[in-house]
């Protein structure tokens, strides 16, 4: 009986997957903890496991990074909120103490990786380590804390899509998510089940955990196969590779950042600016390389034919 008065909450309708009285936090000694905290601190910990497993595999001293992810997720919280506050500025603008207010919500991935890509460089500096190299090991960390911690979302019913029909559709319940990120047709489309009423919405940080799997496995395949042909390669991929997906899957999200009144979603156009340019530096890159071995392989070539014959040797010799 007592089964029949829980409520779910969470409803993937096409898979028939159901969870219910869906819990954001725990107490332990009274204290209060955040299971979107014990997340994104899980996902700090596969991130610097995955970037110590590619330093080690690639000849580098692991221990660098455990000192790298502490300051890397101190200027990461900073870069992420400042980028949210930039663009959703008409939030603030009225009440300035609202900045400092973390546990009202709102961080920016992009922020975050603005943030510690400049950490990873000025500690890379200050250290004498290559940076591209450092760049190349941190973002296999990256993005695999992104795959993990994207969950956090999923704790916390938000960062979700538009309304959809298709076989991962999931159903809220109206109720437990933040009225902010919905719309006039998650309203209009919304449905009553045992009392209880749901809208119906992109699992966005699904599609954004699973890409981000994708392009983990793809960076971790070219680093611990050591098919990179210059140093960067990897970071590059890295940012054409998340800036793809995150291109499509910003579209289908209601929580948009937004340029000024312009429409146009911060993220997404971002995104597009990262594919660009980086496919571009990567095809420049192969090309320079492709021409300096052919360049390389030629000069050999030319060196060998003008080399003296075995018989012209001992000719020299004998004179």
């Amino acid at each position: 009986m007592a089964y029949l008065m829980m409520t779910v909450d969470i409803w993937f309708v096409k898979l028939g997957l159901k969870i219910s009285d869906m819990s954001r936090s725990f107490k332990v000694f009274g204290f209060e903890i955040y299971f979107y905290g014990c997340v994104i601190a899980l996902s700090v910990l596969v991130g610097l496991s995955i970037a110590c497993l590619v330093a080690k595999k690639t000849g580098q001293d692991p221990e660098r990074y455990f000192e790298l992810v502490v300051y890397a997720i101190i200027f990461g919280v900073i870069g992420a909120r400042l980028y949210y506050v930039i663009f959703a500025w008409d939030n603030y603008k009225n009440n300035l103490l609202q900045i400092f207010n973390l546990r009202g919500g709102g961080l920016a991935i992009y922020g975050a990786v603005i943030g510690g890509v400049l950490t990873a460089v000025v500690y890379s500096r200050r250290k004498k380590l290559n940076p591209l190299l450092v760049l190349d090991t941190a973002c296999c960390g990256l993005i695999a804390g992104q795959y993990t911690g994207r969950w956090s979302n999923f704790i916390n019913m938000e960062a979700f899509g538009r309304y959809t029909e298709g076989p991962f559709a999931m159903a809220l319940n109206l109720d437990k998510v933040n009225r902010s990120m919905v719309t006039a047709e998650h309203l209009e489309k919304s449905f009553v089940e045992n009392g209880v009423t749901y809208i119906q919405v992109h699992p966005t940080f699904l599609y954004e955990s699973l890409w981000s799997l994708g392009v983990l496995l793809i960076l971790l395949w070219f680093s611990l196969k050591k098919k990179k042909q210059f140093d960067g390669q990897i970071f590059l991929m890295y940012l054409a590779g998340y800036g793809l997906g995150r291109f499509w899957i910003e579209g289908l999200r209601t929580d948009q950042l937004q340029i000024g009144k312009t429409g146009l979603a911060v993220s997404q156009l971002l995104s597009a600016v990262l594919v660009i340019a980086s496919v571009t530096v990567i095809i420049v890159m192969l090309r320079r390389k492709k021409l300096a071995a052919a360049a390389q392989s030629a000069g050999e070539a030319e060196k060998q034919e003008n080399a003296p014959t075995p018989a012209e040797k001992t000719e020299e010799k004998s004179e």
